[in-house]
């Protein structure tokens, strides 16, 4: 499944809470060297209880809106 995701890094929490046909994920970490990313993929593996290498990013790797592709979904 691909869905929609807006990240906002250097947040205080960190959580995944759903918009209308989207995702926002907060994420402690700094968008520096992929930081966020990984902080990204982590998170929503744990919401979709599927394992870290199921989940990646299709586009967006250096904006704040991402395409994410979770498989097995």
């Amino acid at each position: 499944m691909k869905i929609q995701v807006k990240v906002k890094p250097n947040s205080r929490t960190e959580e995944v809470s759903q918009e209308r046909d989207s995702f926002i994920v907060k994420v402690k970490e700094p968008p520096r060297e992929g930081k966020a990313n990984q902080a990204v993929i982590k998170l929503l593996a744990e919401h979709f209880g599927v394992p870290k290498s199921q989940v990646r990013i299709l586009s967006g790797f250096s904006s704040r809106n991402k395409v994410v592709e979770v498989a097995g979904r």
